[in-house]
């Protein structure tokens, strides 16, 4: 069965060491396909697509990272799911993988009564295919997935207004506290993600289509 860790509030970047350690780790056969969840200090992390404007103006930290996409924002509020996967066992179908992804936190985020999903096109997960209320942004290292995604529970929306998250306008960032107009805690998501990922990565795909990336393989937000 694939494994949760939940690492509460972890600065970002304490994190990014210790989710890259695991993916040497699971490579390497030591520990199974893990789910690592954890909730972030305020930060943007920047990917390989570069910042598209008010990174570095936001005043808070800002990371470079390997991850495929544009500057988003991590804080306090926003669930954040590191999927650490080997994807030999599941056909290295990165876009498949990605879609994975996107249908878990849909799945956690119907079960509170928001219906979202994923908009051809375009990453991430979207209610009404207008407002996004979480990013997708992956990265490969010899077909073990690291990064993940990150979904707005009731985090504070105008910190995305320092930045286009994803290279879209602030507006279009939204959360389950908002969809919901109530506040909504972390505590009460988790579970009904943690439930979406046991189902979904209990038994692996067929090995159907491969692709034939090597190295490190980055998905946008």
């Amino acid at each position: 069965m694939p494994a949760v860790v939940d690492w509460g509030r972890r600065e970002y970047g304490e994190s990014l060491s210790a989710m890259r350690a695991m993916v040497r780790e699971r490579r390497d056969g030591r520990i199974e396909d893990t789910l690592v969840l954890v909730e972030h200090p305020a930060v943007v992390t920047v990917g390989v697509e570069g910042d598209d404007g008010g990174a570095a103006g936001s005043g808070l930290p800002v990371f470079a990272v390997e991850r495929g996409g544009k500057a988003t924002y991590h804080g306090p509020g926003q669930l954040v799911g590191y999927p650490i996967v080997d994807l030999e066992a599941r056909g290295r179908d990165v876009r498949r993988f990605v879609h994975e992804v996107e249908e878990i936190v849909a799945q956690g985020v119907a079960t509170l009564g928001v219906n979202a999903g994923r908009v051809p096109g375009q990453r991430g997960v979207w209610v009404d295919g207008r407002r996004k209320i979480a990013s997708v942004g992956i990265a490969i290292d010899h077909w073990v997935t690291f990064h993940g995604f990150a979904l707005n529970v009731d985090p504070d929306l105008s910190a995305f207004a320092t930045i286009r998250p994803c290279g879209f306008s602030p507006s279009v960032m939204t959360s389950l506290a908002r969809e919901l107009d109530r506040p909504v805690r972390l505590s009460e998501v988790r579970p009904f993600v943690v439930d979406a990922w046991t189902t979904r990565f209990a038994v692996p795909p067929p090995t159907e289509n491969p692709s034939l990336a090597h190295g490190v393989v980055r998905s946008p937000v």
